[in-house]
C-alpha cells in the first residue's frame, strides 16, 4: 500500500515537471514569437519575388537586415499553417517587427510600397531620370555612367540602351536604386529569351541582340498596335533585299540631346551609326525599351512584299509594296495633311 502511494507520488511529480516543463517551453515559444527581433537599421526593406519557397522567404529575412535565425522563421511558418499563403512582394519592417507580426504582414500581403513607371518607347536615359527623381529610393546609382551601371549589375561591357524591360515597378521606402534596375534587365532577359524561342522560321535575324534592336525600332515606329506586325515585315522584307531601313527614330535617336524636334533633311544626310537612310542594317544598340508586343513582333513578322509604310495621321500606317503606291500614299495622306496645316496657320 506505502509502495503503491510512493508510486503514485512519484507518477504525480513527474507529471507536475512535465507539465512544468511543457508550459515553461511554450512561455518561450510565445516570447519568442511575439518579442520585437532586432533589425541592423531603424526599418529594412524585405523583397519577396514571386516563387520564392518558403526556405527561401525565411532566409530573404535574414538577408534583409533582421536578425534571426532563418531556421526558425521556416519552422514557425511551417507549423503556423499558413506557409503556403505567404505573398511576394516589397515589405517594411520597423523595430517593431516580431516573428509573429512577420508572418501576419506577410500573409496579408500588407506592402510598404511606392511605385514608379517605365513606359514602353522610353529610352534608358528618360528610364534613369525618372529613377533618379523618385522618392522614397536610395539612390546609389546617381551620377553613374550607362557602362558603369551595367558593370554594377554583372553586365559589363554590354550596352545599356534597350535592356531594361519598361513595367511598373514597386518598392519600399529606403530601397536602392539598382534594385529596380536589376529587376528591370531580369524581366527583359526573360521576355527576350521567350520572344528568340518562339521566333517564326522565315526571319532575317541571327541573335537576340539584334532582336531586341529592330523590337525598339518597331516600339518607336508604331501608332497603332495592329500594325507592329507589318510593320515587322517591311524591315525585314528590306534586310533581305538589302535595302536601308530608312526609319526616322533611329536617326533622331543618335542626334542625341542637340535634336530639337525637327528632323530636316540634312540630318537623313549626315552619317552617323544610328542612321539607317545612309547605312544598309540594323544600328549597333537598340533605341528604346521595347515592350513584350514589340519583341515579339520583331520575331514573328506578317507575311507581306511591303517595302514601305506612311502614317495616315491617326496612329495607323499605310503599307506599300512598291515605290510608286508609296508615293501616292504620301500625297494622299502626309502632304494633304501638310497644306491643310499650311492654310489653318
Amino acid at each position: 500500500m506505502a509502495r503503491r502511494t510512493q508510486n503514485r507520488n512519484k507518477l504525480t511529480r513527474w507529471l507536475l515537471g512535465l507539465s512544468t516543463g511543457i508550459f515553461l517551453v511554450l512561455a518561450l515559444v510565445m516570447y519568442w514569437l511575439m518579442a520585437p527581433m532586432r533589425l541592423t537599421a531603424d526599418t529594412v526593406d524585405l523583397s519577396i519575388e514571386p516563387g520564392t519557397s518558403v526556405r527561401g522567404v525565411a532566409q530573404a529575412v535574414t538577408d534583409s537586415g533582421v536578425e534571426v535565425s532563418p531556421q526558425a522563421l521556416w519552422l514557425m511558418f511551417r507549423l503556423s499553417g499558413q506557409a503556403r499563403r505567404l505573398r511576394a512582394g516589397s515589405y517594411e519592417l520597423g523595430r517593431e517587427t516580431s516573428p509573429w507580426f512577420l508572418l501576419q504582414k506577410l500573409v496579408r500581403g500588407d506592402e510598404s510600397l511606392r511605385a514608379l513607371t517605365v513606359p514602353e518607347g522610353w529610352t534608358l536615359a528618360q528610364m534613369r531620370r525618372l529613377i533618379d527623381q523618385s522618392e522614397g529610393l536610395r539612390h546609389d546609382t546617381l551620377g553613374l555612367s550607362d557602362a558603369e551601371l551595367m558593370a554594377r549589375l554583372g553586365r559589363a561591357g554590354l550596352t545599356a540602351e534597350g535592356r531594361f524591360y519598361p513595367d511598373t515597378y514597386t518598392y519600399g521606402k529606403g530601397s536602392p536604386d539598382l534594385r529596380i534596375y536589376q529587376r528591370a534587365l531580369r524581366a527583359m532577359d526573360k521576355h527576350l529569351a521567350q520572344a528568340w524561342q518562339a521566333r517564326a522560321p522565315v526571319q532575317r535575324l541571327q541573335t537576340p541582340e539584334q532582336a531586341l534592336i529592330l523590337a525598339s525600332i518597331i516600339e518607336k515606329e508604331t501608332g497603332r498596335a495592329g500594325d507592329r506586325a507589318m510593320i515587322s515585315s517591311v524591315f525585314h522584307n528590306r534586310l533581305r533585299v538589302q535595302m536601308p531601313l530608312q526609319t526616322d527614330p533611329t536617326v533622331i535617336y543618335g542626334l542625341g540631346p542637340t535634336f530639337d524636334g525637327n528632323l530636316k533633311r540634312i540630318h537623313l544626310r549626315t552619317d552617323h551609326p544610328w542612321n539607317t537612310y545612309t547605312r544598309i542594317g540594323l544600328p549597333p544598340t537598340a533605341i528604346a525599351l521595347p515592350g513584350k508586343a514589340s519583341l515579339m513582333a520583331a520575331v514573328q513578322p506578317a507575311s507581306s512584299r511591303a517595302l514601305y509604310f506612311v502614317a495616315r495621321g491617326d496612329g495607323s500606317s499605310q503599307f506599300s509594296d512598291d515605290l510608286a503606291a508609296h508615293n501616292a500614299a504620301v500625297e494622299r495622306y502626309q502632304l494633304r495633311r501638310q497644306s491643310a496645316q499650311g492654310k489653318a496657320q
